[in-house]
C-alpha cells in the first residue's frame, strides 16, 4: 500500500473539530508564492496548483522515468496546503481576498532531495509545456500550534478562529503570528465535487504561552 500522510500523521492531517495544541516538526514542501484572490478565474492563485501538482506528480512518477531517486518509496501525494497573510493585519480579513499573501504547498516525502526536486521542476516545465520555475524547494517547522478541523465554506472560518481564540485564551496561550509563522490551512475536500457545507479544513495557528 502507498504511504499517505493523512492516515500515517492523523494528529497533523485529521484533527478533531475543537480545537487541540500540537508541536508540528519539520517538514519540506513543494511552494509557489504569490498574490491576489485566490478565486480569480485563470488568476495567480490557480495557475500556482497547477505548478504543484505538475511537480509532485512527476516526482511520485519518477520510476517510471531513467531518474532515481535514493530511498524512493510509492506514495499517496498529499493535499493541498496554503500558508496566507495580509500586509498590516494579524491573522486574517477573509472579506479583502484581493490582499491576500500566500505561499500554496504540496508536502514533500523526506526521500526527496533538492537535486530530486531541481530534476522534477525541469521535467515538469518540460512534459507539461508549463513555466514551472517558480516552484521552490520551502522548508518549514511550524513548532508550537492550535488547530481544529473547520468543516463548511471557507467564509466561515473567522466563527472557527473564534473558537480558537477562545481556547488560547483559557488555557494560557496567544497567537505568535510573525513574517515566518503564518495562518495555515490543509484542504482535505475537492472543491469541486464536494458541497461546500461539507469541505473540511485544517486551520492552524502559531502560538506561544503567555509571558
Amino acid at each position: 500500500m502507498p504511504f499517505d500522510f493523512k492516515k500515517e500523521y492523523k494528529e497533523f492531517y485529521l484533527p478533531k473539530d475543537r480545537p487541540e495544541i500540537v508541536t508540528v516538526p519539520k517538514a519540506n514542501y513543494i511552494a509557489v508564492r504569490g498574490k491576489g484572490n485566490p478565486n480569480d478565474e485563470g488568476g495567480a492563485y490557480q495557475e500556482a496548483i497547477g505548478i504543484l501538482y505538475a511537480v509532485a506528480y512527476t516526482l511520485k512518477m519518477s520510476y517510471k522515468t531513467d531518474y532515481r531517486i535514493e530511498g524512493f518509496y510509492d506514495y499517496v501525494v498529499p493535499p493541498l496546503e496554503g500558508f496566507w497573510w495580509q500586509d498590516g493585519i494579524e491573522g486574517i480579513d477573509y472579506f479583502d481576498k484581493a490582499t491576500f499573501n500566500w505561499i500554496s504547498v504540496i508536502r514533500l516525502p523526506d526521500f526527496i532531495t533538492e537535486k530530486d526536486f531541481a530534476w522534477a521542476v525541469e521535467l515538469a516545465t518540460k512534459k507539461k509545456k508549463m513555466d514551472c520555475s517558480t516552484a521552490e524547494f520551502l522548508t518549514i517547522e511550524e513548532g508550537t500550534c492550535v488547530q481544529i478541523m473547520h468543516i463548511g465554506p471557507f467564509d466561515d472560518e473567522p466563527e472557527t478562529v473564534a473558537l480558537m481564540d477562545r481556547f488560547l485564551e483559557e488555557n494560557g496561550y496567544e497567537n505568535d503570528f510573525s513574517d515566518m509563522r503564518l495562518h495555515h490551512e490543509i484542504y482535505l475536500s475537492d472543491a469541486r465535487k464536494v458541497d461546500p457545507i461539507k469541505w473540511k479544513t485544517v486551520i492552524r495557528h502559531p502560538v506561544k504561552k503567555k509571558g
